[in-house]
């Protein structure tokens, strides 16, 4: 009888995770009896199905996390950390953080880390649910006073004529002095301690494969880049796979927990006893 495991990888049609996911994906690297099959989802879907504990491994975001904790374990690898930079605020002029916390604002998700961000910078808002890639023109056209952009539109906003209001990463350093934890790969936790880790290990090579063979992996990253060019591309991915990607570390650990830790004091997230991170 074959000992090979199936198991189903979520992760999000972007630049940053197909570069992340390049070697495992093209066979590039060894994945022993594990075979995965891909299945490519936006966040929100993908929070959401964490929510059901539809997958075996999956993008999710920190957010999200304190809402699957009971199902998903942490993985220290494929975290996306926005060190000084992070999802931002875009409007048609440039708003106060006062002015923001008045208006409606279109964001990708309310499990999303950007969401959480938001709630935590302005306090209250009046919030409107869209696909991340539809508030950005949406904007630009007038349908939204202000969107949280998340993915490639932190770079591609000036080309609409907007303004950046609010850059969550810039606050959250200047408020914690921490990368903001954006989004994570989590395991379920129906798989054994010793299977995370050959997991997480696959995962790990994959990542560190992209990042020493950066052109083909771009290649492969393009066909999601919505209308990045190669360098916008390349800037973007450097961004979120880097070595916070590789291994977030114990200060990614304590930057997890102090998100989590500030949602409950606020009332937005429920508390989690212990986050659980794959050794």
């Amino acid at each position: 009888m074959s000992d090979t495991v199936e198991l189903t990888l979520g992760h999000s049609p972007d630049p940053d995770d197909a570069f992340m996911f390049y070697g495992l994906a093209a066979g590039r690297v060894d994945s022993g009896r594990y075979r995965f099959t891909h299945r490519l989802e936006d966040i929100q879907t993908l929070n959401e199905r964490a929510r059901r504990g539809e997958l075996d491994v999956t993008a999710i975001s920190v957010h999200a996390y304190a809402h699957v904790c009971d199902k998903y374990a942490l993985l220290p690898t494929g975290a996306s950390m926005g060190d000084g930079y992070g999802p931002i605020v875009v409007a048609k002029r440039t708003l106060s953080r006062a002015e923001l916390a008045g208006m409606t604002i279109a964001v990708p998700g309310l499990l999303t880390t950007a969401y959480l961000a938001l709630r935590l910078a302005i306090g209250d808002f009046r919030a409107v649910t869209a696909p991340f890639d539809e508030i950005l023109p949406r904007v630009a056209a007038g349908e939204f006073a202000a969107g949280l952009l998340i993915h490639e539109g932190q770079l591609t906003y000036g080309g609409e004529g907007l303004a950046n209001c609010l850059d969550l990463g810039i606050w959250w350093r200047e408020e914690t002095g921490l990368p903001l934890p954006l989004g994570a790969n989590a395991i379920h936790k129906r798989h054994d301690p010793d299977r995370r880790r050959e997991i997480s290990a696959i995962l790990t090579e994959s990542i560190r494969y992209g990042l020493a063979h950066r052109e083909a992996a771009l290649a492969h990253a393009l066909r999601w880049a919505r209308g990045l060019d190669g360098k916008l591309a390349d800037r973007f991915v450097g961004m979120y796979v880097n070595d916070w990607t590789l291994d977030y570390g114990e200060r990614g650990r304590a930057a997890i927990r102090e998100l989590l830790d500030r949602g409950r004091r606020a009332g937005l997230v429920p508390a989690v006893d212990r986050v659980e991170f794959v050794a």
